[in-house]
């Protein structure tokens, strides 16, 4: 067997895909599903990924499952979404984080490797972190340029043992400001020349799975000019002028429900290629919300396609409004639907 260790952003995550059988121990009797056949992992590959995270509750019922390959669960575990996923070919895999600190010690490693395969056979999971047929997946920084908090990895090296990456391209504002204003989530031309770095260093782009944002961030602003520049408080972190006090994080379906009372509406950023849009909140203070759309993650699922990537994902899919309001069914199906955009890439 091998042990496998993963990291990258602001957590360090394993998620490998084994394909465990009834021959280790699950048998009929133990099997959630009314077909038991579901219990039995997944066996089939896809040349394109769609990878979701899921963080719990019942939002999964209204996903995309014709386009879904993978879902990794970080929430409470669900019988019924495994079952379903499985009828539908899809994998679901397990949570599996553990501290740099912790992997390096030869006794706890065994003890964190035993204790998650044990709980992934008894959820009759497709998997994680001990890996029988190679099936292994590896979540990594939106650039390998060291560029999150000076974590730096040998990528060429982990890519080598993964059947691919998952690049967290998002929270780039984070990790590299030069002045103390709001800015997009995920820029265009930013997000792109992280894959672009991992392709120059020779990992292959049948190796990189886009991770797109499906939230956003809610800026405080000490003033907002004409011009739409919303300048921030400056409360330093580490090395970077301006920390993440200065905003918070908001999903898509609550965002979408602001556009309407906003000062602006949904604008868009010509040289960022993102959508934001303005309020003013009860205190009379201005605001300025960034976030991803149907229109910014087309332009970067047209750059999977065109570069040949393994596939897509987002953090995290739960982030949609899945009621059955037609607006919200549209809203949804619209972002969706991006995931597989045909248009043309925008220089």
């Amino acid at each position: 067997m091998q042990v496998l260790l993963a990291g990258g952003g602001a957590r360090l995550l394993l998620l490998a895909i084994a394909r465990l059988s009834f021959c280790l121990g699950w048998g009929c009797g133990a099997c959630p599903c009314d077909d038991c056949a579901l219990c039995d992992p997944i066996s089939a590959t896809r040349d394109f990924e769609v990878f979701v995270f899921d963080v719990g509750g019942k939002t999964w019922k209204f996903y995309d499952w014709s386009q879904i390959t993978t879902v990794a669960t970080f929430g409470k575990y669900d019988p019924d979404l495994m079952c379903y996923a499985h009828s539908k070919g899809a994998r679901v895999v397990l949570k599996g984080d553990i501290s740099m600190k912790e992997i390096v010690s030869p006794a706890v490693r065994a003890a964190w490797i035993k204790q998650k395969t044990d709980l992934a056979k008894k959820q009759h999971m497709d998997g994680i972190n001990i890996d029988i047929e190679q099936k292994v997946t590896f979540d990594v920084s939106w650039s390998p340029t060291c560029i999150t908090y000076n974590r730096c990895y040998n990528y060429s090296g982990i890519a080598d043992f993964c059947d691919f990456m998952f690049v967290m391209s998002y929270d780039e504002a984070s990790q590299g400001w030069s002045k103390c204003i709001a800015s997009a989530n995920a820029p265009y031309k930013q997000t792109i020349s992280g894959y672009d770095n991992y392709i120059h260093m020779g990992i292959s782009p049948k190796k990189l799975v886009m991770g797109v944002p499906w939230y956003g961030y809610d800026y405080t602003c000490l003033g907002l000019s004409k011009a739409h520049v919303c300048s921030l408080a400056k409360i330093p972190f580490q090395l970077l002028p301006c920390s993440e006090a200065n905003r918070h994080q908001v999903t898509y379906r609550i965002i979408m429900n602001w556009k309407n009372n906003s000062l602006s509406g949904i604008l868009w950023d010509e040289k960022q290629n993102s959508p934001y849009l303005e309020y003013k909140d009860s205190n009379g203070t201005f605001h300025q919300v960034w976030f991803d759309d149907p229109r910014s993650i087309s332009q970067k699922a047209a750059y999977v396609k065109e570069r040949g990537l393994r596939g897509i994902g987002m953090w995290h899919a739960n982030c949609l409004d899945y009621s059955r309001s037609s607006a919200a069914q549209e809203q949804t199906k619209a972002m969706w639907e991006a995931l597989k955009s045909k248009q043309a890439i925008r220089k």
